[in-house]
């Protein structure tokens, strides 16, 4: 799919010297999160489905490894210069200044558990700046994209997109708080954090990873908190969470995907969640 079918284009012009060079990136960010989505729903529902443990003990299935090969392999194609981060391979380096950020499939847990609520990400950084995002959640074909400037983006299988936007609800009392495993908490010292922010909210629940993420971009949910987070966990979040008209910050209120952590909020409950942690 051509993020420009995606994306009305009055939406991706702007006057930056690399704006041509990002929206390239876009199209690709998204036809290949798309792909890459397809290739892990052959494996999805597998009864005998081959499931490893990393040094971290985290899970890893053939599913993650073949679509982070098919996307390191694209993009090498079309961007030989461009870095690559992802989760289950060696860094690549580049010299473009761009640098992709990969998670195959985040939430395998959900996935080996035959959960519908797992996704692929793609982030893009230029330089230090968090410039591209895209989460797909292949078994609902649903996605959510961003452009730091440009806006952010919704659509459901192949209807138009439409703008993704926060909800404005003013108070976690009223809203819904999405966590993704309870117990992360609890195993950072913080099991306290979490007992505060359920205590506030009207509606806790557990569907957490990125399709969490998507909740608050996409005005369903409005916080989602994570104790413990990779790179390749935030790398497409915060440019989606920004240009939704949300925040995506570290616990102390910082705007990065670097600090081990997340936070993502409509922007009305920011404060309110920063308070409870």
């Amino acid at each position: 799919l051509s993020a420009r079918r995606l994306l009305p284009w009055s939406a991706m012009t702007n006057t930056e010297p690399n704006a041509a060079a990002t929206d390239a990136r876009l199209q690709l960010a998204i036809r290949i999160a798309r792909v890459a989505g397809e290739l892990t729903l052959r494996y999805f529902g597998a009864t005998d489905l081959a499931v490893e443990r990393k040094s971290d003990a985290s899970p890893v299935t053939v599913a993650d490894r073949n679509a982070e090969l098919y996307l390191r392999d694209e993009i090498s194609a079309a961007f030989p210069d461009d870095a690559i981060l992802g989760e289950e391979f060696p860094a690549k380096e580049g010299t473009s200044g761009f640098r992709w950020i990969l998670d195959p499939i985040d939430g395998t847990k959900s996935f080996i558990s035959g959960v519908p609520l797992y996704g692929t990400l793609i982030g893009i950084e230029r330089g230090d700046e968090s410039v591209i995002g895209v989460i797909e959640i292949p078994a609902l074909d649903e996605r959510v994209w961003a452009v730091r400037g440009c806006g952010a983006w919704h659509a459901r299988g192949n209807n138009p997109s439409a703008p993704a936007r926060v909800s404005q609800k003013m108070s976690l009392a009223d809203g819904l708080f999405v966590v993704s495993q309870v117990d992360s908490f609890a195993r950072q010292g913080r099991a306290g954090a979490f007992l505060r922010l359920q205590a506030a909210a009207g509606i806790t629940r557990t569907w957490g990873d990125c399709y969490g993420y998507l909740l608050v971009a996409t005005g369903r949910a409005e916080a989602m908190v994570d104790p413990i987070m990779s790179a390749w966990d935030a790398g497409a979040l915060l440019p989606i969470l920004v240009e939704a008209g949300g925040t995506f910050t570290d616990w102390r209120g910082q705007p990065t995907i670097h600090s081990g952590e997340g936070i993502a909020t409509n922007g009305l409950v920011f404060d309110e969640v920063l308070r409870l942690l």
